[in-house]
């Protein structure tokens, strides 16, 4: 006669995640958060193109969308995400080139935070998937 089958939870919980993958989903989060409110905050206020804003700050829209799948670990969003902000990357390195003084810095902190964006979602992913493979049974 077979064992009863338990629906139940098992007694032990899932292993906790393991800190550094938690700290590069901080950091990750973090920078992207960073990276939109600097794109609102210069666009509206610090150092719009036109006087009073401009709409050029619809370009944090894009930056909203994968905050979800960030904060929900998915690797797919940390994946595509790490693509996407070398868009980011590529415009501040050409304001940093081009604009006067206060855009200047402000395109050297969008820089600035795209790299840890891209090192933070790097480092997830490939955390992760060391992880994954020590887990799973040799086959």
């Amino acid at each position: 006669m077979p064992a009863p089958v338990s629906l139940s939870a098992p007694s032990s919980a899932a292993p906790p995640v393991a800190t550094d993958v938690a700290a590069t989903r901080w950091l990750a989060v973090g920078s992207l958060l960073g990276l939109i409110a600097l794109s609102l905050a210069w666009e509206l206020w610090l150092a719009p193109l036109r006087p009073g804003g401009s709409w050029l700050a619809l370009k944090a829209l894009p930056l909203v969308v994968p905050l979800a799948g960030l904060l929900k670990r998915r690797m797919y969003t940390y994946r595509w995400v790490s693509l996407l902000v070398w868009l980011y990357f590529t415009e501040g390195v050409v304001r940093a080139w081009s604009d006067a003084a206060p855009g200047r810095w402000l395109a050297l902190a969008e820089v600035a935070l795209c790299l840890a964006l891209f090192t933070a979602c790097a480092l997830h992913v490939r955390l992760r998937q060391r992880a994954g493979r020590a887990a799973s049974p040799a086959g």
